[in-house]
């Protein structure tokens, strides 16, 4: 959180071009919104994050959440998945389907979208390691829906970056990591060309400690990385470019986080046009979904997280997000209920319908307070680039371990000052109750386990080993070599091919990356 001053004056804003830094939404570099109508032409998708157990349940809460008014759907995966390890491994012991839906092979996928139409419906699954075996699943579920490729909205996150950097759900070393979300990039943008192939994602990077700056910094210079290598691998920066998104965290600090998203839109617009020399104007137009910040949710008094969550999604549509996640009351303690889901949901649907915030285009333009915290940042944020670029770009800061530092250092910080109660933490470190509020929650037992492990073993009886054999064998030589990996994971995942079972022939070919702790 930046230090606020008390009171904003003309005299804050001395030395800044508002004509040019913040022209009326619609007009670059979009630092007032992509849109000169905002949210009248149409509403931000109002997407909520859900999976948990085996897909058949997951499945029965997507068709909750859609017949409640969502607009969109946003997969979950379970450790083993984002991991790339079948439910039978041992490390995948007492992790299946718990902090998400487990989906080991084409068999899953077709479950998880039993009787939801993808040609009708924006998709977005958070996977990153794993993501083109995961997007070769859903890709061939549309298929046999009857759905053109060319059809199908949606997002993969695709992230490795911020796995290095964050979240740690990583498998192979960072470079043929970035191979394959390049291959991805290529492989969609002419088959799959409504599909955002990357979101890249700041909301991992604040949710391991990051400050808001750090957060616009890293998710912003991670997309220039992955622009950089697209460009290298031959890809026109004007026909991949309109495609790649980004997901920011709402924390608490409402001001704040307005302007992170207006100095977001701002540098990209000027990166892309600048740095890449990018004509089309969607090349340079930074959309991004933003998702309430689970750090902040409290296990004490977790009625409180409803207003946690309420204020920090005004500031995501104040800051003109494009998509939605609220998180849900419960979050300290479980994957959500789905009353706490659809509780969630409808504040999203009052923020939309009964506030008036949605009528005026970014209502906070031109406050003396909110123009200098968009300035501050931008200036933070390319400092931060400067230093990056100096080591010769994210992946080799990555390899130098200098986000983690920074990270690191941050996190450390502030919980030294939620401890000394310079910090307020309504619940926790002040304003205690000692009757402890209690809320029903969700629980996820071993019987999620027990069926994805027996559907695995029915599964190999059933399939053509020797097909999975020659299509894994295909995936490990394409590795090896330099052919787009897309096609021979389609291959193989129609062949019912598993999750552990593609991501293990990448392992032979590149190994694991192991980190070296950053201290």
């Amino acid at each position: 959180m930046v230090a606020l001053d008390a009171v904003y004056t003309r005299q804050s804003l001395e030395g800044l071009d508002l004509a040019h830094a913040s022209p009326p939404p619609g007009q670059f570099p979009y630092t007032r919104g992509l849109r000169a109508d905002g949210y009248h032409g149409k509403l931000w998708t109002m997407r909520q994050f859900a999976g948990f157990g085996t897909p058949q349940e997951t499945n029965r809460r997507y068709h909750a959440l859609l017949a409640a008014g969502g607009t969109g759907l946003s997969v979950a995966f379970d450790l083993p998945t984002l991991m790339g390890r079948d439910p039978d491994h041992p490390l995948a012991l007492g992790e299946v389907g718990r902090c998400g839906v487990s989906v080991v092979s084409l068999a899953d996928m077709e479950a998880l979208f039993d009787g939801i139409d993808l040609g009708a419906v924006s998709t977005s699954m958070t996977i990153n390691s794993p993501a083109p075996m995961l997007l070769a699943m859903y890709l061939v579920v549309a298929e046999r829906q009857g759905v053109p490729w060319t059809a199908l909205r949606g997002t993969i996150q695709n992230d490795i970056l911020k796995e290095f950097i964050a979240q740690k759900e990583f498998i192979y070393p960072p470079r043929p990591s970035m191979r394959l979300v390049t291959d991805i990039v290529g492989f969609c943008t002419d088959a799959v060309p409504k599909w955002n192939t990357i979101s890249v994602s700041g909301y991992h990077i604040r949710e391991a400690g990051a400050t808001a700056a750090q957060e616009l910094a890293f998710t912003l210079r991670d997309g220039i990385e992955y622009v950089q290598h697209a460009v290298d691998a031959g890809l026109a920066v004007d026909r991949f470019a309109p495609r790649l998104s980004f997901f920011f965290n709402a924390h608490n600090d409402l001001l704040e986080e307005v302007a992170k998203y207006r100095a977001a839109r701002r540098i990209w617009a000027q990166v892309m046009r600048d740095r890449f020399a990018a004509r089309d104007p969607r090349s340079w137009q930074l959309r991004f979904h933003a998702q309430t910040a689970g750090v902040t949710l409290t296990a004490q008094q977790p009625w409180n997280n409803v207003v946690r969550t309420a204020i920090q999604a005004l500031a995501a549509v104040l800051g003109g997000a494009q998509s939605l996640h609220t998180n849900a009351l419960d979050e300290a303690l479980s994957l959500p209920t789905e009353e706490a889901a659809l509780l969630a949901l409808r504040t999203q649907q009052i923020l939309a319908h009964e506030t008036g915030v949605a009528d005026v285009v970014d209502p906070l333009g031109g406050s003396y307070c909110i123009e200098k915290l968009t300035a501050d940042l931008e200036r933070e944020a390319r400092r931060h680039f400067d230093v990056i670029d100096g080591m010769g770009g994210m992946v080799a800061a990555i390899e130098n371990g200098y986000p983690q530092r920074e990270i690191a250092e941050s996190a450390y910080q502030d919980q030294k000052a939620v401890e000394k109660g310079e910090r307020t933490i309504v619940g926790v470190n002040a304003f205690l109750d000692p009757a402890h509020a209690r809320v029903s929650t969700l629980y996820i037992d071993e019987a999620a386990e027990r069926a994805q492990r027996a559907g695995l073993e029915r599964l190999r009886s059933q399939r053509d080993g020797a097909q999975v054999t020659a299509a894994l064998a295909g995936l490990k030589a394409a590795a090896a070599g330099q052919e787009n990996t897309m096609p021979r994971l389609l291959e193989a995942v129609r062949a019912y091919a598993t999750v552990g079972e593609m991501c293990d022939a990448l392992r032979e070919a590149w190994g694991e990356y192991q980190e070296i702790p950053i201290i």
